[in-house]
């Protein structure tokens, strides 16, 4: 299709702009939605193919596909139709160059440059910089696999690089469940042969492990400046994906990390037996990476530090305080090199405690902050299903405001039984004057708790009440702010604390907390 059909208008509202892509089966436009006043793309099917079923079949299911994901790193899907001469107009008689019943998906407008752009102006590109783009891609592709959709043509050209710096993935034109027949066109394998996974160049089944290959093999080319094979044709290329090892990153760019050059090894192993199993275990190990990277440079900027704010705590934790804390990097040498000193004692003694303190806790008069080791907080349900995202509790204790913990999603905010929430073990004990809470989205409310014993984890068809499995109530339910100071004065000693969660922010599905800090 030409330039000719510029001014068309599709589905009554979506008059097409300027020719912004190209591809085998289709060409995108920015379009103009006359409704809604906003740029969008167009991806428009190519006259030509679009009488193959096949193919059309094809393009249809990445409509569908894309449609079922909701994921700030994919490029969503607002609309899909097919041409209809009457339900539109063009000038110049570009109208009538739209094959009538020709196929369209409206997608989000993305104002950037592609990924492969980047790399051919840029490249290599720094090292954290990789991580982060890696990152965001695998964390799209997790969420698509959890719907059982296999992207299958991964590549640079396929990431968009918005004018924020974020990564976005386009074009799940192959993309399929796993849950049905794959299409091949001519009994060719789909997918770019210079990013392919040895069993989809052999035609063998395709899972989420052959994204996580080509998105080994992006890292490679971001990190180097080169594909890792060249070949005479797509197809010899393909057969050095199956027979050859992808070179050692750290050959072609020494500077390289062990951490970062093992993640694009073992993402693009041969043995699907030591490949990456899913996205999340190499998401891991690439945030375990930039956290590694960002600590040898020193500074972190752009989306690099976006993505450093999403790390989860074990990776954070590997980050130089001044990054983590940049406000704050007014500590003095002598301050750092005595914390260098107790960080040190503590690796020698194989401990993990944290200090237990946010860094701008309210010390009130009299009052003093309660030390307590990283593990200290548990997430409590005993009228539930078992503890709520666990993985991430201990954030409530290590004196970082950027990480938190949060309950899961409640349907319309109701939570279906007398609440939830996270107990703190202040061994051997304290006599608590009051607790601080910190919340990035205020508005639920809580009541304070405390017990002398480990209390029952399940209610075990006991009455449904915190009093029945040992808690005394310190301080009744209230409304928790950005930052909340609850004075609970316990007559005796308790070892164990309960935030108890009785109700969730008005019009959320979830409360959230950052930090919580008990005095005495």
């Amino acid at each position: 299709m030409n330039n000719a059909i510029l001014g068309t208008t599709l589905g009554g509202r979506y008059r097409l702009d300027a020719r912004i892509g190209h591809g085998g089966m289709s060409t995108v436009y920015r379009a103009f939605d006359t409704v809604l006043e906003r740029q969008v793309a167009i991806k428009l099917m190519h006259r030509e193919i679009a009488s193959d079923s096949d193919q059309l079949e094809r393009f249809r299911r990445e409509a569908r596909a894309v449609a079922q994901l909701n994921h700030p790193h994919i490029v969503t899907v607002i609309d899909a139709g097919e041409w209809d001469a009457q339900d539109g107009e063009g000038g110049e008689g570009g109208a009538s160059m739209i094959e009538p019943g020709t196929p369209y998906i409206v997608l989000e407008h993305v104002d950037g440059e592609t990924l492969k752009q980047l790399i051919r102006r840029d490249a290599p590109l720094d090292v954290p910089m990789v991580l982060a783009y890696g990152i965001e891609i695998a964390r799209a592709l997790g969420a698509a696999h959890a719907q059982e959709i296999v992207h299958r043509d991964v590549k640079p050209q396929n990431v968009l690089l918005s004018g924020e710096g974020g990564a976005k993935i386009t074009d799940f034109g192959i993309a399929r469940t796993l849950t049905e027949e794959g299409l091949t066109m001519d009994g060719r394998v789909l997918g770019t042969t210079d990013y392919v996974s040895p069993e989809q160049a052999l035609g063998q089944a395709v899972t989420g492990q052959s994204d996580v290959y080509s998105l080994g093999v992006v890292l490679y080319e971001m990190l180097t400046g080169e594909v890792p094979f060249k070949g005479e044709s797509p197809v010899a290329i393909a057969m050095m994906h199956v027979r050859e090892e992808v070179p050692d990153v750290q050959l072609a760019r020494p500077e390289v990390s062990a951490a970062t050059a093992a993640v694009v090894e073992r993402a693009t192993s041969k043995d699907l037996e030591r490949r990456y199993p899913d996205m999340a275990s190499m998401i891991l190990d690439m945030e375990e990476a930039l956290a590694i990277e960002t600590s040898r440079s020193g500074q972190a900027t752009g989306e690099v530090t976006a993505v450093l704010r999403t790390l989860h705590s074990p990776a954070r934790r590997l980050l130089p305080w001044r990054v983590r804390h940049p406000a704050r990097w007014g500590i003095s040498l002598a301050l750092l090199a005595a914390i260098v000193a107790v960080t040190l004692v503590a690796a020698a003694g194989h401990t993990h405690s944290g200090t237990g303190v946010a860094p701008d806790v309210r010390t009130g008069s009299g009052t003093t902050p309660v030390v307590l080791k990283q593990t200290a907080a548990a997430s409590y349900n005993p009228f539930g299903t078992g503890p709520e995202h666990a993985e991430d509790v201990g954030s409530l204790v290590d004196g970082d405001l950027n990480t938190s913990w949060s309950t899961e999603h409640y349907i319309d905010g109701n939570l279906g039984k007398p609440g939830l929430g996270v107990s703190l073990d202040a061994a051997p004990g304290v006599v608590a004057h009051s607790v601080e809470i910190q919340s990035p989205s205020p508005g639920f409310t809580a009541a304070v708790y405390a017990s002398a014993k480990p209390a029952p984890d399940s209610a075990g068809g006991q009455e449904e009440s915190l009093r029945s499995l040992g808690w005394a109530q310190l301080a009744p339910a209230r409304t928790i702010g950005k930052r909340t100071t609850i004075a609970i004065g316990a007559p005796a000693v308790y070892r164990y604390y309960l935030i108890w969660i009785t109700k969730l922010p008005p019009g959320r599905e979830t409360a959230e907390i950052s930090e919580i800090t008990l005095f005495k």
